[in-house]
């Protein structure tokens, strides 16, 4: 029998009959990813599995520097060739990874290949995936997303983006996947950085005005939005490392906004300050325009100085991070439902000591048309594996109510990653068909089919109005 078999994580006879009966035929709905648009647009064709593998994906390369991995053999000037046998080289070392399970999913799922890697199957496999990627069409962009059954995918752009590529995609009439803009507030929050009046005027340059106070930020922003939204984009996005409850007044905000915007460093309180306000005051506009809202917290980023001033930011050295609790974030949410300005939100964390915070936060705000509002994201980076989405979706499960979950998304720069959709409903379908088989559950067809495709698909179509 081979290693991913048909009945791959699925223990018992219940969980069998939902995933192949239910969840397996469902398109997929990605709400969060890295993906390039303008690759997208191109249909680019990869060379090498090297290219289509390992370019871009930290997971991977985080893996290969725990092995004791040569930099130049992972983010450096090695061939395709020798990073790939590098990357054979520790998958074997790394039992319980959910690497190990992603890697085979996709070598069985897009390349047709059972082989199981190794340094031993290494060559083997390279020649023969390399043959497909050469010539066959289905593993061109466009192919891995129709092959994927990729209904509709959400990238994460900045609001200084031209969105130039999305505009292509929209008018191209041979994509079929909907790829549609990610509003993602990371560089104007991030007000102690050194580069944050080289931003700011980079935002002004793409909105043609010049933002020289905090209400021209302010009202920058709102006329970004409506170019984002004009374009298609349905949510807001904010990956910080925790939310503090530090309201101010605007006088108070525009001189904090004027001592960075001059060059002068701003107190971590300034700096808390701001980001609350900003982030209220786009929240705002968020419930206005009909967008979701997405918190991803906890994470510290870029702790490894030296190689961020070696090969950049976003390489795999980010970690989780104690986010403090959740008094900022319920504190934000309040305010909003104060004023009847709190839109759909989704609350991730890469801590997850934190599920029974955001699961049992997610059910104080509640409205009686909106089935799950506010609800816990899905586990999340660090998280997204085996006992971290079962954790999740027990979590989930025991504090809300978890047909309502809009299930999972990809947050990665490889278009092969689309199988980890195909990992988690797997894994749903096991976590509910053992309740079935072991009495916890009464085994009712007719209602657990539709939960299991509500999950996979229909809530994350129903929630962001795709």
């Amino acid at each position: 029998m081979h290693y991913i078999n048909k009945d791959f994580l699925l223990d018992g006879r219940t969980a069998k009959h939902l995933y192949h009966d239910y969840a397996s035929m469902m398109p997929i709905i990605d709400y969060h990813c890295h993906l390039d648009p303008e690759e997208i647009y191109s249909n680019k064709r990869f060379t090498d599995l090297s290219e289509v593998w390992l370019s871009g994906d930290h997971y991977k390369w985080r893996l290969m520097r725990a092995n004791g991995g040569c930099e130049k053999l992972i983010t450096g000037e090695a061939n395709g060739w020798d990073k790939f046998t590098a990357f054979a080289e520790v998958l074997p070392r790394a039992v319980g990874s959910p690497i190990y399970h992603w890697t085979h999913l996709e070598l069985r799922r897009y390349f047709g290949c059972d082989e199981v890697l190794c340094p031993d199957t290494a060559e083997e496999i390279w020649e023969f995936c390399n043959q497909k990627l050469r010539n066959f069409d289905e593993l061109s962009v466009h192919g891995i997303l129709k092959r994927s059954h990729v209904e509709a995918l959400v990238t994460t752009d900045d609001p200084a983006d031209d969105l130039q590529w999305h505009i292509k995609i929209a008018g191209d009439f041979y994509i079929s996947t909907k790829v549609l803009p990610g509003w993602r507030m990371g560089a104007v929050l991030n007000i102690e950085s050194p580069d944050f009046s080289e931003y700011i005027n980079k935002l002004g340059v793409a909105a043609d005005t010049s933002i020289e106070s905090y209400s021209d930020l302010k009202a920058t922003l709102t006329e970004r939005m409506k170019f984002f939204n004009y374009h298609g984009c349905l949510s807001g996005d904010h990956g910080i490392a925790k939310l503090v409850y530090a309201p101010a007044s605007d006088g108070q905000l525009q001189k904090i906004f004027a001592k960075a915007l001059g060059g002068d460093a701003v107190s971590e309180v300034e700096a808390d300050q701001y980001r609350f306000g900003l982030l209220s005051y786009c929240a705002k506009e968020y419930a206005r325009l009909g967008w979701v809202m997405q918190f991803r917290l906890g994470t510290l980023r870029n702790v490894n100085t030296a190689m961020l001033k070696k090969i950049g930011p976003d390489t795999g050295f980010d970690c989780s991070a104690f986010t403090g609790g959740m008094f900022g974030l319920a504190k934000f949410l309040d305010c909003l439902e104060l004023e009847g300005l709190l839109p759909k939100t989704l609350l991730f964390s890469i801590d997850s000591m934190d599920n029974m915070a955001l699961a049992t936060l997610a059910a104080c705000f509640t409205e009686t048309d909106v089935r799950g509002k506010v609800q816990q994201g899905s586990a999340w980076w660090f998280n997204d594996t085996y006992s971290g989405m079962e954790q999740q979706i027990i979590c989930f499960a025991e504090q809300g109510v978890l047909g309502n979950f809009i299930g999972m998304l990809t947050d990665s720069r490889s278009f092969l990653s689309y199988t980890r959709h195909e990992y988690f409903r797997r894994l749903l379908c096991n976590v509910i068909g053992n309740w079935v088989d072991t009495g916890r559950y009464p085994d009712n067809q007719k209602y657990l089919g539709s939960l299991i495709q509500d999950i996979c698909y229909n809530n994350v179509k129903e929630y962001f109005g795709f």
